[in-house]
């Protein structure tokens, strides 16, 4: 079967699915995020790791509560994202009953000299990529999964009118470039490890962690507007409230590390809104500084006793 036609049918059933009431879709999540404690599954060992590096103060019952939060919400984002994703746009923007930002986004897009929307792991970031597309073209940067099913379900999911999605390989960026000298707007994830080599080391919660230097790249040299942008979950449904925050100007600043810092900085500022919201099932720290004698964190979490 070609990747298009069976991308095609997990778009079916996943419209199918999230056809049902959002009790159920909502009841769902909390099951999954059950049985990953339950079963001591990836995600539970990962987000207990990072819970431990990011938030050595907090007592261990704390720590548990947080745990188990931030695995709930990541599996009611997951559900929230299927249901995003096979819906109309007009109606997806109806579910942001705040929207802080808007006119910060509109005046940095009108100046002409490009925008870039730094957007962490943070609440629901395809919602955010779909009011990016009704305010006007956006290039999303993205990695691509190794199957070719997966790519094409993407290029499916995110697509539609104002969205160019740009694989996070070589030529991406000179992509960038040219939307910024452009006037345009790009979408860039910026709290995802690089390949060694790729960024520099900057602390994060606390922990060095290697970062991109992509955005301060583009923003040196074009001179485009750094902002960031997350919509954050409000309510017990699908509720979301959109927010638009100028950076710091050190993330354009020429020295890889003092940009890093000051980026990672404002991630971490949006993260600590609300911890649960944040994405803990990502392994940030896998790669440790040189000559800093550190092993991966996650070594011993990938084989738990």
């Amino acid at each position: 079967m070609k990747p298009q036609t069976t991308a095609r049918l997990a778009y079916r059933a996943a419209a199918l699915f999230t056809r049902l009431p959002w009790s159920w879709l909502r009841g769902f999540a909390h099951a999954l995020a059950g049985l990953w404690i339950a079963l001591n599954a990836r995600e539970s060992r990962v987000t207990r790791r990072n819970l431990e590096l990011a938030y050595p103060e907090l007592p261990a019952d704390q720590r548990a509560a947080l745990h188990k939060a931030v695995l709930r919400s990541t599996a009611l984002q997951a559900v929230e994202t299927l249901r995003l994703w096979t819906r109309p746009r007009e109606r997806n923007l109806a579910l942001l009953t705040e929207r802080h930002g808007e006119a910060l986004y509109d005046a940095a897009l009108a100046s002409g000299k490009g925008v870039i929307v730094a957007a962490p792991h943070y609440g629901n970031w395809e919602l955010l990529n779909q009011w990016l597309a009704s305010r006007g073209p956006i290039a999303i940067v993205y990695k691509a999964p190794d199957e070719a099913v997966g790519d094409e379900f993407l290029q499916l999911v995110r697509g539609g009118s104002n969205v160019q999605q740009v694989r996070a390989e070589g030529p991406a960026v000179r992509q960038l470039f040219k939307v910024l000298k452009d006037g345009g707007a790009t979408g860039i994830l910026p709290d995802q490890q690089p390949k060694a080599g790729d960024g520099v080391f900057a602390p994060f919660f606390g922990v060095e962690a290697l970062t991109m230097t992509l955005v301060n790249r583009l923003a040196e040299r074009t001179g485009a507007t750094v902002l960031y942008g997350w919509c954050e979950r409000t309510g017990p449904g699908m509720q979301f409230a959109l927010h638009i925050t100028p950076a710091a100007p050190a993330v354009a600043d020429p020295d890889p590390r003092t940009a890093a810092s000051a980026l990672n900085a404002g991630i971490e500022a949006i993260a600590r809104r609300d911890p649960a919201q944040y994405q803990w099932t990502y392994k940030r720290y896998t790669l440790r500084p040189p000559h800093s004698d550190e092993v991966d964190p996650y070594a011993t979490e990938e084989h738990p006793h």
